[in-house]
């Protein structure tokens, strides 16, 4: 049970599911899924919040899940933000410092990322993230880290990603009607391939397309750094309103042809297979050829694909992607999709599963696309906790298992506690480091 104190809990706010996930690490570093909690998002047109009250409900619905399959009370999240509102754009800053013979110090650095917030942008936006692309120390480029250097003139390229502020306060809300306090809000895309991208990968460089419902999000890497992130406004619901319109048939129907029988390539499916759905009240069986459904769903993919190789030459990183191209969300679990993404691009193509830093015995549910943006915010929100930018502290343990807990987050911006009684906190605390004293002196005893 050492160091597992901490617990990082993810809220993935999709257009047509929210998953609420709460993870620790194991003493190997591994993450231990504790609960998750899955329902469906019908206040969310395209990853952005269209109706408040259903999302603070499905939010609610969903943390509820998964704190009855966690036994943990949560207080505290991380938050993923996607939509098609979302825009990035490159910057240089530029720092001066007033003496050569003082070395780089990382106060220097945090003074160049905190200018990059003052920046002037178009009206309605804010700034979600400031990536460093590389630094510049009097004239001296390609630098990663410049700290111990020295050097006057400190410059670096920045990758920034902005949003609306308006669809940030509108989730924020959400987030506070469900009564409880955000931790850190993350590009979704961001913490995708964090969960499901090898160090490696990044390095040779690769793009990750997350095909969700209601948006393609895609994140470019290389040599190790992020260099351009999209979002593309189409998505699996799109497809879905395809079939629905090309089959004639019911909204539900249309999702589970796609869901079931769907595939991205025509030319794989043979011409005499047909499909048999119910017809409406008092009207007879209808029957749809599985290779005429596969003909809609290619033409949207193919459409969605091109405008993803769009983006992907856009940002100019296009023949030096050794990686290939990596897909994930639900969108990648459509049969024959990473063949017709290698037709259509030229690029290796391959589906994302986020097993890689989970440990063993997982659940065979979480080992999906489905989850790589839940996975990868818990992942996120531990890497802010080994970055001193955020502290998420749960506070009793009940044998080897979790008993209910309180969840308290320290922002250094807040200067304190928030949401919850820092008194309780210390006393949980406390009754926390004296009873596993007390088990690990008395393994063998029995709890009464």
């Amino acid at each position: 049970m050492e160091n597992n104190n901490e617990i990082v809990v993810a809220l993935d706010i999709g257009t047509t599911k929210i998953v609420a996930m709460a993870g620790r690490k194991d003493v190997n570093g591994k993450l231990e899924i504790l609960g998750t909690g899955k329902v469906e998002s019908v206040g969310v047109i395209r990853g952005v919040v269209s109706n408040i009250e259903k999302t603070v409900k499905a939010i609610s619905d969903a943390i509820a899940e998964a704190e009855h399959r966690s036994g943990l009370e949560i207080g505290v999240i991380n938050v993923g933000i996607a939509g098609q509102h979302i825009k990035s754009l490159q910057h240089r800053g530029i720092h001066t410092r007033s003496s050569i013979h003082d070395e780089i110090a990382h106060s220097d650095i945090d003074s160049l990322i905190n200018d990059m917030y003052k920046l002037a942008l178009p009206p309605g936006d804010k700034i979600i993230h400031v990536i460093p692309q590389e630094y510049i120390v009097d004239s001296e480029q390609g630098i990663v880290d410049p700290v111990g250097m020295s050097g006057v003139r400190l410059e670096a390229n920045f990758h920034i990603i902005t949003g609306q502020i308006t669809a940030i306060k509108n989730l924020q809300k959400c987030v506070e009607k469900s009564k409880l306090e955000m931790a850190g809000l993350t590009l979704e895309p961001i913490a995708s391939s964090a969960a499901v991208l090898s160090k490696e990968e990044t390095e040779a460089g690769i793009a990750l397309v997350d095909i969700g419902g209601g948006t393609t999000d895609i994140a470019i890497f290389h040599e190790g750094i992020i260099r351009h992130t999209a979002v593309i406004p189409f998505g699996g619901n799109v497809i879905t309103k395809d079939i629905k319109e090309g089959c004639s048939v019911m909204q539900q129907q249309a999702e589970k042809l796609k869901v079931k029988f769907g595939s991205a390539m025509a030319s794989e499916i043979e011409e005499n297979r047909i499909i048999t759905i119910a017809g409406l009240k008092g009207h007879p069986h209808k029957e749809i050829s599985e290779r005429n459904l596969a003909h809609i769903i290619q033409a949207r993919m193919e459409e969605i694909i091109d405008q993803v190789y769009w983006e992907i030459r856009k940002s100019g990183f296009d023949r030096k992607l050794s990686g290939g191209i990596v897909l994930t969300g639900g969108g990648a679990l459509l049969k024959n999709l990473a063949k017709l993404v290698e037709l259509r691009t030229g690029l290796n193509a391959r589906t994302g599963i986020p097993v890689e830093h989970l440990a063993h015995g997982y659940e065979k549910e979480v080992a999906s696309p489905v989850f790589s943006t839940a996975i990868g915010l818990v992942l996120k929100g531990f890497e802010d906790i080994e970055n001193g930018k955020v502290r998420q502290f749960t506070g009793s343990y009940s044998g080897n298992q979790i008993s209910k807990t309180t969840t308290v987050s320290t922002a250094k911006q807040t200067q304190g506690v928030n949401k919850k009684d820092p008194q309780k906190s210390n006393w949980l605390d406390k009754i926390y480091q004296r009873t596993r004293q007390w088990f690990e002196s008395e393994p063998d005893a029995d709890l009464k």
